[in-house]
């Protein structure tokens, strides 16, 4: 058998979502899923008007995107807010933007998924500007952590992520292998 490139390579995956047991197909690309992997977590602090300097070696992974700028949010699951390159953020506004309008829950949640949403550019000293309405959402008022999490930077109270981490530790071994287990670099649930 003729191994095909990875540009043409997909797997697919079917689950059941919802009341009506809808069917999905999930397609996995790996050129297509990870065009931005960020990595890292360095401590900061914001400034008496909410600015944030960005951390050299941060700033180096995200040079080739500093030009398009970012867009700040809170975080769905978290007291945390998110940043994402422009690009980044399209492709998940993009699947956000499917959801059928005519439905009144799909309309509360791009209403909420988009509440507070800015776009940020860092200054020529390498600084951005968080509102003051999403500072006071994340409780952040000096030590700030920022956290590369492959296509987006999570911005958190020091105090806020430290006790996330000291909470979450305990169970992470077994999330890592509930969440990652059936995972092959073939795509999701490629070894099941």
């Amino acid at each position: 058998m003729e191994k095909k490139p990875a540009a043409e390579k997909f797997s697919t995956k079917v689950v059941k979502s919802g009341k009506m047991w809808e069917f999905f197909i999930y397609f996995y690309h790996p050129g297509i899923m990870a065009e931005i992997n960020l990595f890292g977590s360095y401590e900061c602090a914001a400034d008496a008007k909410g600015r944030v300097m960005m951390p050299s070696a941060l700033k180096k992974q995200i040079e080739k995107l500093l030009r398009k700028g970012f867009v700040i949010k809170q975080s769905i699951f978290s007291k945390s807010l998110e940043m994402y390159p422009v690009d980044s953020w399209n492709r998940l506004a993009g699947e956000v933007n499917r959801l059928n309008k005519f439905v009144k829950k799909n309309m509360d949640f791009i209403r909420m998924f988009n509440y507070g949403v800015r776009s940020v550019e860092l200054d020529s000293s390498a600084r951005f500007l968080i509102p003051k309405d999403l500072l006071d959402f994340a409780g952040i008022r000096k030590d700030v952590v920022l956290v590369a999490a492959q296509d987006r930077i999570e911005i958190w109270d020091k105090r806020a992520y430290d006790k996330f981490i000291r909470e979450n530790s305990a169970r992470f071994e077994k999330l890592a292998e509930d969440v990652m287990g059936g995972v092959s670099q073939d795509g999701p649930d490629a070894g099941k």
